[in-house]
């Protein structure tokens, strides 16, 4: 089992750390422009800060859900690869906002297409289980069949 869950139990590792850098990029924001708890306004330097940090926060819960599901019911590799890439768009996110915010833009639209991603892979092992389970249909070997893909062929891919 463990085998099965490595590489997204990895990924999500990776995300809460990279949270937690988010988290003490607003403390050191805090602390230069003198903004102190509970006020969330400050120059400009520190909103754009404490405003990239909070948007990463609320889509976080999305994205360890997603990346789960699409792991256990579609593919590891492929939905750790996909938060990969989701947490290098989330930091090149922070870096851009934090800077100006049009900065922030190309790596959101970014990470919301990697995201539309896990939630059709996500999709697809749900309907594939389901199948399986409550039809007796396995649509992945239906596909080879209708594909006339033969297990020689397949290997390769």
């Amino acid at each position: 089992m463990l085998d099965q869950v490595v590489l997204i139990a990895g990924v999500t590792v990776l995300g809460v750390l990279e949270q937690a850098y988010f988290s003490l990029q607003v403390i050191y924001a805090r602390r230069k422009y003198s903004v102190s708890p509970p006020s969330t306004s400050g120059p400009p330097e520190f909103e754009r800060v404490f405003r990239a940090q909070a948007n990463c926060s609320e889509y976080f819960p999305i994205f360890i859900i997603i990346l789960w599901v699409s792991g256990l019911f579609f593919s590891q590799g492929l939905s750790a690869l996909c938060g990969l890439l989701y947490l290098y768009g989330r930091y090149q996110y922070f870096r851009g906002y934090a800077k100006t915010a049009h900065g922030r833009l190309a790596p959101l639209y970014f990470c919301a297409k990697v995201l539309w991603v896990l939630i059709g892979f996500s999709a697809l092992g749900i309907l594939g289980s389901m199948c399986r389970f409550y039809l007796d249909l396995d649509l992945k070997q239906l596909a080879s069949s209708i594909l006339d893909l033969t297990e020689e062929e397949g290997a390769g891919l």
